[in-house]
């Protein structure tokens, strides 16, 4: 019996679905705006379908997609995105709090990332003030080696349990977006992060990334998104999610996918993108049956 940490699902793209609205540049910053409540909603959501933890909604919310009168709302919008997660926990009466920390400018854009001067500092500031609410943090789609060096350099500072979570090619989970290999991210993890997972990839990719990330001396872990493929008009500047297709995933495919990597010395799973309550529900089903313990 292995203890595993069931994560939740995606939370952008769920809020995004159940609010209706156009997606915009601010994405699920813009659906927190619009509709309070709603993310209290979806952490609940996920913790009775089984997670223990909750992912808050701060991914997008950096300096640079904040413009206009939104600029002033930095630091009032992340307090807004912990109240809403810490409400949810409280009402489900367990659970932890993972303070997600999204790329800066947009996600999977190795080429456009800042570098470590400016970026490490803009991490920082954001770790910061994740910090007081949250039991851990958690540095998503990291695309590059740069990416990781600049992300936990500034998350480390907090002194939180910080997991480092890179993106890799969906027709090769051997090699980050940049293009870089996979191997590559463990020194850099091994220098201050608690654990290492591959997230907002497609699932078959997955697999090959594992077989790496196991390697190493850290738990690992890995949430897939349930894209058809990144698309070439996503990486375009200021992309928004309708250019992304959701695939024809179920529940039941996503689980046998995820119990796969627990297979491979996966402790840590849960959902990106397209992956909803249902899809983590079966994920624990799949895991007590099999014999683990969720923890």
């Amino acid at each position: 019996m292995t203890d595993i940490t069931l994560l939740d699902g995606g939370l952008g793209q769920e809020l995004v679905h159940r609010a209706g609205d156009t997606p915009t540049n601010l994405w699920s910053t813009q659906v927190m705006i619009d509709h309070p409540g709603l993310v209290q909603q979806v952490h609940a959501d996920y913790f009775a379908a089984g997670a223990t933890v909750a992912t808050t909604n701060t991914y997008a919310i950096h300096r640079d997609r904040l413009t206009g009168e939104n600029e002033s709302r930095f630091a009032d919008l992340h307090a807004l995105a912990l109240a809403e997660a810490t409400a949810a926990r409280t009402a489900h009466g367990t659970g932890r709090i993972a303070g997600s920390i999204g790329p800066l400018i947009g996600s999977y854009r190795p080429d456009v990332h800042p570098p470590h001067a400016r970026a490490a500092p803009l991490y920082a500031e954001v770790a910061t003030l994740l910090a007081s609410a949250c039991d851990l943090l958690i540095c998503e789609t990291v695309a590059s080696l740069a990416h990781a060096r600049a992300v936990l350099d500034g998350a480390k500072q907090t002194g939180l349990p910080v997991w480092l979570s890179i993106t890799v090619d969906d027709r090769d989970g051997r090699r980050l977006r940049s293009g870089e290999p996979v191997g590559g991210i463990l020194p850099i993890a091994h220098e201050g992060a608690a654990a290492v997972l591959v997230n907002c990839s497609a699932p078959e990719a997955i697999h090959a990334t594992l077989a790496i990330l196991s390697r190493g001396t850290l738990p690992c872990g890995a949430y897939a998104n349930g894209f058809e493929r990144i698309t070439a008009d996503f990486l375009a500047d200021k992309p928004t999610v309708s250019s992304l297709t959701a695939r024809d995933l179920s529940p039941a495919s996503y689980a046998t996918h995820a119990m796969r990597w627990i297979d491979a010395g996966a402790t840590i799973v849960g959902g990106c993108c397209e992956v909803g309550p249902a899809h983590i529900a079966a994920l624990a089903q799949a895991i007590t049956a099999a014999g683990h313990r969720i923890v």
